[in-house]
C-alpha cells in the first residue's frame, strides 16, 4: 500500500503526519510526504515529534510532483492549499482531506511557538489514529 500526505511546504503539518503514520502502520505501507513547495522539515516539528518518541529528523523536504510515477492507494491532504493544488494521480487513489493550522509562522517566545506546535501535532495524532484503523481494516 503506498500513501501520500501532502500540505503547502512539506515542513510541519505533513512530515508530522508521515511520522506518525509511519509509525503506527509499520511496515504494512510505504508512507511518502510532499508539499506544493519545498520549505524543509521544520526543526521544530522534529522537537515536538521526538517528545513523542518518533525521529523524523531524517525526514527529506519533497515536491508533490517527485511521486507522480507511485501509483497511491491514498493521497491525504493535510491544509486548503494542498487539496486545491493536488495533482491527479495514477491509479485509484482515494483522496482524503483534512485541514489543520498551519504552525509554521507562529509567534511568541520559544515555549509559546512550541506549544502551538504540540497543539497542532496532538491533532494530527488523533486524526492519524483514527484514519489509519480504518485504513488497515480496509485492506
Amino acid at each position: 500500500m503506498n500513501i501520500l500526505i501532502l500540505c503547502t511546504g512539506n515542513s510541519c503539518r505533513s512530515q508530522m503526519a508521515h511520522g506518525y503514520f509511519s509509525h503506527f502502520i509499520g511496515g504494512k505501507a510505504n508512507i511518502y510526504s510532499a508539499g506544493t513547495v519545498r520549505h524543509g522539515v521544520n526543526p521544530r516539528a522534529i522537537t515536538v515529534m521526538k517528545e513523542e518518541g518518533i525521529d523524523i529528523s531524517h525526514h527529506t523536504s519533497n515536491l508533490m510532483e517527485e511521486y507522480q510515477d507511485i501509483p497511491f492507494d491514498y493521497i491525504l491532504t493535510v491544509c486548503d492549499n494542498a487539496r486545491e493544488a493536488c495533482p491527479v494521480y495514477p491509479g485509484k487513489g482515494i483522496t482524503i482531506h483534512k485541514a489543520f493550522p498551519d504552525p509554521y509562522d507562529a509567534q511568541g517566545t520559544e515555549e509559546e511557538i512550541l506549544v502551538i506546535f504540540r497543539g497542532v501535532r496532538d491533532k494530527i495524532k488523533w486524526y492519524s489514529e483514527g484514519l489509519i484503523a480504518g485504513i488497515t481494516t480496509r485492506s
